[in-house]
């Protein structure tokens, strides 16, 4: 009955109202499918596919003078079985075809009848189903703040996709994507979208898939970064919606060290940083959901540089103008340009980018406090500690001379500025001169009768020597005690010896430093002054003294020095696996240091000017107790408070790779000395492989045939000290070869055919039976027996030789049959085992 539904699920739309009633599809889709279907024309009437879903089509075609009624029929494309027909009224222009196949052509027959059901026009139309409705989208996940990532099912047939996007703010867009996974970009941060997805074929779209919600994250942060000291960064950012907290990753550039901290502020101060190094920053927030946002663009900032250490002042004398060389430790570490200011609190100042620079124009006895600082792109670290130095001295003023008994005379001065011992000029009418050294402000010296003495002083400090002074005349003075001995008994204790003087009842014995005075008063021409200080020149004076005339105090004075002070503070540092440096603290002087090693090895000595030296050839595996001991030209110290050492475990000297299969070694070594583990490592382009055992020996799998491995190997202690050992390469064999086969050849002659890897290596081939064959290839992937005996069963293996010569021991064997025919050989059939590793077919 025209206009009802029959087989197929057809059903009628007639007039204008057919577009809205085709489908129920969506205005999108219905356009999408009127765009890519073809109008089909034969004769008169024509017709075309309106639209399509997964199951259903929907024809459109144009009124056909005469006709009564429309019949449409629907068959599979290169199929006669009729599937689906209906019949529509004179009036109706469009119908839809329902319950057929997803992703199926059809082909629609549309036929114009008049009244007797006559035949006046036919067309056919072909068109395709949608796929079939999608899954929904399995999974999104966010790429970055502005672009989520898609993963989806596939259809069968489609051509491509389109994914459908929606915020509850209003936004609505289409993308077209060909495959799982896909990225939709262009998004706002931290938003929520609905998504579905359609598949789409030649025939149109199916309907959207079950939406599903996706959200962005953060949004990056734009970092800003300072330097307020030489160890501290501090970094701000402006607030990013939502966020609740944010991360910094700070990285060292020429170190593996990463600093990482949260905070919910928008600004972060870093601490403990190394000075004058630069650091990678970048930075990233967390939304309410605990999700990372995207990271911010990585920026660079540099620490303000160290402070100047090891300061060091000398003066540099040019006729009449003096200048202070001021030098300090230069920081090869230190990262980029740096420039260094030099002040003095006496308003001198220099600039300089290397590690010494001139303050000019000074003079005597003035005291300067230098201070060096270093600049860089993040602006001045802190300055030096203060150096103070002194100048030279100015000249003593104010020199007297006071005649003594026994022909001596003193000379006396005022002290000078800043001096630290003076040196006294003497000389006499007959051109004999005397010189005096002196940390006090008199001299004695021989002044026998009736000469005359001109005489100066010079002060002296670390600077160096005063300018010249003023000069004074004075004549004869006697003498005191003679052969007189200062000698160190102990570290801490001087033995002064004299000749007895005539008349001399008493003696009084004094010497003083610095910071002290002792006195040694007996009637024995010898005296022992004890608990002095370690290091320390003293001034030592032995004056005779008797009841009637007292005391002679124009003697001559006597500088020794006490035995150097014993070193402190001692530390180890392992310098190489033989080598360690030792250091310590000793407020000497002028000290050479002797430093011991003692073990049940040997022992081992290392002598040093400064605060350290290196002990070479220490034997691995050894313990030693490590003292020091100084020495100068006044005698020797205590030794120091002893260090435990214990060096580095040994390596094994012999380390033996065996290669039991074409994937396994064994691995074997010799004793090694204070060794508790070992971790021996294989390692090339093509893979590693490791093992970690207390053994001397150890098993290793995963070995790839035909390559070249670095052998290795970490051994460690029972205290967990270690140490890396490298050993000669090892090679793993060739390759076995695959796909071994025989081939019949003239007379009774056999061609051994394989597969090989590509190398050019050589190849033996055996035939194993009542008679045995062989044959050898040289980088070629075949040989040829000849005369060979038929009616037999041969085990065959083809082994590539190692470099030596010797044959690969483990590759597989197959088993062939070699038949006769007549006194020929026969067919060649593989009767035995097939390889583990490849299905042989049978070989003719």
């Amino acid at each position: 009955m025209p206009g009802t539904p029959h087989q197929g699920g057809v059903r009628e739309a007639s007039g204008l109202d057919a577009r809205a009633t085709s489908t129920g599809s969506s205005r999108c889709e219905g356009a999408a499918a009127l765009l890519s279907t073809a109008i089909y024309q034969a004769g008169a009437i024509t017709a075309s596919v309106f639209s399509t879903t997964s199951r259903s089509v929907t024809l459109k075609w144009s009124r056909y003078p005469g006709a009564s009624s429309y019949l449409v029929t629907v068959h599979e494309k290169s199929s006669s079985n009729v599937i689906a027909f209906a019949q529509f009224g004179a009036n109706t222009v469009m119908g839809t075809v329902t319950s057929l196949s997803p992703n199926t052509v059809y082909d629609f027959t549309v036929e114009a009848l008049d009244s007797s059901q006559q035949s006046l026009d036919v067309i056919v139309v072909e068109s395709s189903t949608a796929p079939p409705l999608m899954d929904p989208i399995q999974k999104v996940k966010p790429k970055d703040s502005e672009t989520l990532i898609v993963e989806f099912n596939l259809v069968t047939g489609a051509t491509h996709y389109i994914l459908r996007i929606q915020s509850s703010g209003g936004f609505y867009r289409e993308d077209t994507v060909y495959s799982s996974p896909a990225e939709i970009s262009s998004l706002t941060p931290y938003t929520e979208y609905t998504l579905s997805i359609m598949a789409v074929n030649s025939g149109g779209r199916n309907q959207p898939s079950p939406s599903v919600t996706g959200k962005t994250v953060l949004a990056p942060l734009e970092l800003y970064a300072s330097s307020p000291t030489n160890d501290s960064i501090v970094v701000s950012w402006d607030p990013i919606d939502n966020a609740v907290r944010y991360t910094l990753s700070m990285y060292e550039v020429g170190s593996n060290n990463t600093i990482e901290q949260n905070t919910t502020s928008t600004n972060l101060t870093i601490s403990g940083l190394e000075a004058g190094t630069l650091y990678i920053i970048m930075g990233y927030g967390w939304d309410p959901e605990q999700r990372k946002g995207e990271g911010s663009v990585y920026i660079n900032q540099t620490t303000r540089p160290p402070m100047p250490v090891s300061i060091q002042v000398s003066v540099v004398r040019s006729d009449d103008l003096a200048a202070l060389s001021v030098s300090w430790e230069f920081n090869q570490k230190v990262y980029g340009h740096i420039e260094y200011h030099v002040m003095s609190d006496e308003n001198r100042t220099c600039n300089t980018t290397s590690s010494s620079c001139s303050l000019s124009s000074v003079g005597c006895g003035e005291m300067h406090t230098i201070q060096v600082t270093a600049s860089n792109e993040a602006r001045p670290g802190y300055p030096s500690s203060p150096f103070v130095f002194i100048t030279f001295p100015c000249p003593p003023e104010s020199l007297a001379m006071v005649e003594s008994v026994e022909a001596n005379c003193t000379m006396s001065w005022d002290m000078a500025p800043y001096a630290d011992s003076y040196m006294a000029y003497i000389k006499r009418g007959d051109g004999s001169e005397e010189t005096c050294n002196t940390t006090g402000n008199n001299c004695t010296f021989h002044c026998q009768c009736g000469y005359t003495h001109l005489m100066s002083v010079f002060a002296f400090n670390d600077a160096g020597p005063s300018p010249p002074g003023p000069l004074i005349n004075y004549t004869t003075l006697p003498c005191c005690p003679e052969d007189v001995s200062v000698s160190l008994v102990s570290t801490e204790t001087l033995e002064i010896t004299w000749m007895a003087s005539m008349g001399a009842d008493l003696y009084e014995t004094r010497a003083a430093d610095n910071s002290e005075v002792i006195l040694c008063n007996d009637t024995a021409p010898v005296c022992a002054l004890s608990d002095l200080s370690c290091d320390s020149p003293y001034s030592v004076v032995v004056t005779p003294c008797n009841d009637i005339s007292g005391c002679n105090r124009a003697c001559q004075a006597h500088t020794k020095d006490t035995a150097p002070c014993m070193p402190m503070n001692m530390q180890l540092h392992q310098k190489n696996s033989s080598c360690i440096t030792v250091s310590w603290t000793a407020d000497n002087r002028a000290a050479n240091y002797s430093v011991s090693a003692v073990g049940v090895e040997g022992i081992h000595t290392c002598m040093s000017s400064g605060s350290s030296c290196d002990i070479t050839g220490l034997p691995c595996g050894s313990i030693y107790e490590v003292t020091a001991i100084a020495k100068s030209a006044a005698g020797q110290s205590l030794p120091s408070y002893s260090e435990t050492l214990e060096t580095e475990p040994c390596c094994p000297v012999n380390l033996t790779v065996d290669q039991a299969t074409q994937a396994m070694t064994n691995l074997s070594w010799s004793h090694a000395r204070d060794a508790y583990s070992f971790m021996a490592s294989l390692t090339s382009p093509r893979g590693d492989a490791r093992c970690h055992t207390q053994d001397s020996h150890c098993l290793m799998g995963c070995i790839t045939c035909g390559t070249n491995y670095t052998v290795t190997m970490e051994v460690y202690s029972h205290s967990g000290r270690s140490a890396n050992c490298t050993y000669e390469g090892f090679s793993s064999s060739a390759c076995c070869p695959s796909g071994v086969r025989l081939y019949k050849m003239a007379g009774n002659s056999l061609r051994l055919h394989w597969r090989t890897t590509g190398s050019s290596h050589y190849y033996i081939a055996e035939m194993l039976g009542s008679n045995n064959y062989t044959c050898t290839s040289a980088g070629e992937s075949s040989c040829e027996v000849a005369n060979v005996q038929c009616g037999e069963m041969y085990h065959v293996v083809v082994s590539p030789l190692t470099a030596d010569g010797s044959k690969v021991s483990f590759c597989p064997q197959r088993l062939y049959s070699v038949t006769c025919s007549g006194s020929d050989v026969g067919t060649v059939l593989y009767r035995g085992k097939r390889s583990v590793d490849e299905q042989m077919p049978a070989v003719i």
